[in-house]
């Protein structure tokens, strides 16, 4: 399910013609070694295509109309290798939609102080061209991201590489289609939001059906089919059957297998991305879905319990945005449920009542049929773990009224070195940054969800340039924040995104 296109990245240079045909052509030379460079250090997740050097106004409104019309680009970095002056970018960045970053680099390293001539002044010159051209698109209140740094150095690279990462987020945001069964859990504010702002903003469709929707492809599941993916369960998760019958401990699988291939079914034919589903509302279904929502998860699709359509579109952008990233950690829904309040070793569990990613699995998963209380129905299967330690970060999207805000919450996952036998869901234990104290008042300050959206694999960079493309306010709790920081932080937020 963890589909997306074979995407590239635009390479745009900025000069002009006073300097003559030989110094465009040094440019040229200069800006497609850069390009060979960059896609040859293997740091990148997708290919950055050299476009030819853009020196008035009508190339440069055509390549990046081009590039808006283009479904294999997903964004431009724009680098000016001389000076560029800026008003020919006026036309073309009026009608440019797509994610932006400004590279701020010059080709060389390093000053050549032995032979540094006016040649070379007017050839090597982007601390003068990208501060025009950074300038034009300051007043424009054009979206971007800068990055500054020589090219050639790794921390750029990295920069560039994570840049990339949101972008794919941003615009993949534009065609995400979240499947709501059922509707808000009942008399629960947080939950809630504006879905028509959330799509002007975001572009997310969502859509809500009734449970009996769903629950006739579930109903409608080939015996052999269900049969086919219980024996693919059993072979792939270890079992802990507390003693229960064999036999009836199958029959409680076979029922998520059921509900996996129904709703699997049912958001392949209707083209959805995400999945809703409430407790309270499950009509026919004979469990609440545990084991298939984790699996559904686990092959990228995004998902938000009791109605929480915020949380399942943040988490199907951050699938996304990882997808294929060299040793990821994983991504999952997540919510906060308990304390730890040993002085110096304060710390939150974190868990659902059943549905948690098994991609922060820090070993083999296995299932277990347990009672659950809330939807009066059978006892479902899920997968149980402990999440592998690490650092991450833990999002909530939250719906003001008057607008979005994201709360970014950096985290460490510790090791769960006290067992818990009779908690039968799977469980995260972190510390939130910078400690304790200033982290959870500082999240109950923000108006931040008990759900959240957890990475091991993004940072709060990434989650910031995001929310920056969208136009939407971004509040980081972490390393070097204070209470009394974070009010400012605030109070600046109630006034800009007013």
């Amino acid at each position: 399910m963890l589909k997306t296109k074979n995407y590239e990245f635009w390479f745009l240079t900025g000069s002009q013609d006073l300097y003559g045909d030989e110094c465009l052509r040094i440019v040229a030379e200069h800006s497609h070694k850069i390009v060979d460079a960059l896609n040859e250090s293997g740091k990148f997740p997708y290919p950055i295509v050299w476009r030819p050097t853009l020196i008035d106004s009508v190339s440069i409104r055509e390549a990046l109309a081009a590039a808006n019309a283009s479904p294999d680009v997903a964004g431009c970095i724009v680098w000016m290798h001389t000076f560029s002056p800026a008003k020919m970018w006026i036309r073309g960045f009026n009608e440019y939609r797509k994610p932006l970053l400004h590279l701020h680099t010059q080709f060389n390293r390093d000053i050549p102080f032995d032979t540094i001539d006016m040649d070379f002044m007017n050839q090597n010159q982007s601390a003068h061209g990208d501060r025009e051209f950074s300038h034009m698109l300051t007043r424009m209140g054009t979206p971007r991201k800068i990055v500054s740094g020589h090219w050639s150095d790794e921390k750029t690279q990295e920069r560039i590489a994570d840049w990339m990462r949101t972008a794919i987020g941003a615009l993949e945001s534009r065609s995400l289609r979240i499947l709501r069964v059922g509707d808000n859990m009942r008399d629960v504010a947080v939950t809630e939001g504006d879905k028509v702002e959330a799509e002007q903003k975001f572009g997310w469709e969502i859509d809500a059906y009734n449970i009996t929707d769903v629950d006739e492809y579930v109903r409608a599941v080939p015996e052999a089919d269900t049969n086919a993916l219980t024996d693919e369960y059993y072979d792939t998760y270890d079992l802990i059957t507390d003693g229960r019958d064999p036999a009836e401990f199958r029959a409680h699988v076979a029922e998520q297998a059921k509900i996996e291939l129904g709703f699997r079914k049912f958001v392949e034919e209707h083209n959805y991305h995400a999945v809703v589903t409430n407790f309270q509302m499950l009509a026919g279904l004979h469990q609440l879905p545990g084991l298939a929502m984790q699996r559904m998860m686990q092959d990228g699709y995004g998902f938000g319990a009791e109605g929480d359509w915020k949380t399942a579109g943040v988490v199907r952008l951050f699938k996304l945005m990882t997808a294929g990233k060299k040793g990821a950690m994983g991504t999952s829904f997540m919510e906060d449920y308990t304390y730890h309040l040993e002085p110096g070793n304060e710390a939150i569990l974190q868990a659902h009542m059943l549905e948690v990613c098994p991609t922060i699995a820090s070993a083999k998963p296995a299932i277990r049929v347990c009672p659950l209380s809330m939807g009066d129905r059978e006892d479902p299967a899920r997968l149980v773990f402990t999440a592998k330690p690490g650092r991450g970060v833990a999002c909530s999207l939250v719906d003001l009224g008057h607008r979005f805000r994201m709360i970014i919450n950096e985290v460490e996952c510790i090791p769960q070195t006290k067992p818990m036998p009779n908690l039968p869901v799977a469980s995260a234990l972190w510390r939130t940054l910078p400690d304790f104290r200033t982290g959870t008042e500082g999240w109950l300050m923000c108006g931040g969800a008990h759900h959240t959206a957890f990475t091991y694999d993004l940072t709060r960079e990434n989650v910031v340039d995001l929310c920056d493309y969208f136009g939407i306010e971004s509040v980081v709790i972490g390393e070097g924040t204070t209470v009394e920081s974070l009010k400012r932080d605030l109070m600046l937020g109630e006034v800009y995104y007013r």
